[in-house]
């Protein structure tokens, strides 16, 4: 489409040693900057919540490393059982995520991840559907950031992205 900007991630994928040190770095953060920032004696990831598609590729990696639960977020209808929706904007339109009720229960620490952030609509969603299942997002972790749509500034917790793209 006109205007928009697609990054591929698959390459990284495609290379073992690549692919690995992109899950380590992040694991590396996550262990050394965000959860020696939780408040409270619970110093503890206790589910990674994956958007789709691509971070349902990183999400379960990074859980499984941390000792935590992987939860997807997936677009609307795409989930069995009951499901919470959030409804984001995009940068061509509208969309709805959906998370399982039963992913994340009150008071649990939740990391959300994706491959890219652009507009922040919808990590913002996931978010949102974090909260409504009694949640706290702690951070949202990113391999790639659009800076310069600023997205990060409609998140409700830091956001950390390895690679900065400014235009």
């Amino acid at each position: 489409m006109k205007g928009i900007v697609f990054l591929d991630l698959f390459p990284i994928l495609r290379d073992p040693i690549a692919f690995e040190t992109l899950i380590t770095h992040l694991v590396h953060h996550i262990t050394t900057h965000t959860i020696p920032n939780i408040e409270g004696p619970r110093k503890k990831i206790d589910v990674v919540v994956g958007l789709d598609a691509r971070g349902f590729l990183l999400g379960p990696i990074i859980a499984l490393r941390l000792g935590a639960a992987f939860a997807p977020v997936r677009k609307k209808g795409k989930l069995p059982g009951e499901c919470a929706t959030a409804t984001y904007a995009k940068e061509y339109g509208t969309d709805s995520f959906d998370m399982q009720v039963d992913a994340i229960t009150p008071g649990q620490n939740v990391v959300v991840i994706d491959d890219l952030i652009a507009t922040g609509g919808s990590a913002k969603a996931a978010g949102e559907l974090v909260a409504k299942l009694g949640g706290k997002t702690l951070e949202y972790v990113f391999v790639i950031g659009l800076d310069f749509l600023k997205g990060h500034e409609q998140l409700d917790a830091p956001s950390y992205v390895m690679v900065h793209v400014e235009d």
